[in-house]
């Protein structure tokens, strides 16, 4: 007597797929969103860059470090207030007649195993003074 064919089952097929495509797509997801978060952070970087110096270039009779130091607590104050954490900012490069703020950040990471790139932006403007009139500055 001739035994009849078995049919392969199919059943759990599609499950096993899934178990092999699912986490290739949350990978991908959470790249997605790593990159904004670091696109984010990127413009918070500057930012706080950008205030640091409008808070450094204004004009008065503070000397210079005070007013470094002024530009450098204006933008932690922003980065505190962005919820920032892993920074630093200085003012290295400020001269008499400039006023740089670097600002570094590290942003989070959403990935374990991972190591986050630092982000680091700066911002640089003339320091304002008085020019009495008919002298080149």
């Amino acid at each position: 007597m001739r035994r009849p064919l078995r049919r392969r089952d199919d059943r759990g097929s599609m499950s096993v797929s899934l178990a092999i495509v699912f986490p290739v797509v949350l990978l991908l997801l959470l790249l997605v969103v790593q990159a904004s978060l670091w696109w984010f952070d990127r413009q918070v970087a500057l930012t706080a860059a950008r205030e640091g110096v409008d808070a450094g270039r204004v004009q008065g009779n503070a000397t210079d470090e005070v007013k470094n130091e002024a530009a450098q607590r204006q933008a932690r104050d922003f980065l505190d207030r962005q919820g920032a954490h892993g920074y630093s900012v200085r003012t290295d490069g400020s001269t008499p007649l400039t006023i740089r703020v670097t600002v570094e950040l590290t942003p989070p990471l959403l990935i374990p195993g991972l190591r986050a790139p630092s982000i680091t932006q700066f911002a640089e403007a003339p320091r304002e003074r008085f020019v009495p009139p008919g002298v080149k500055p």
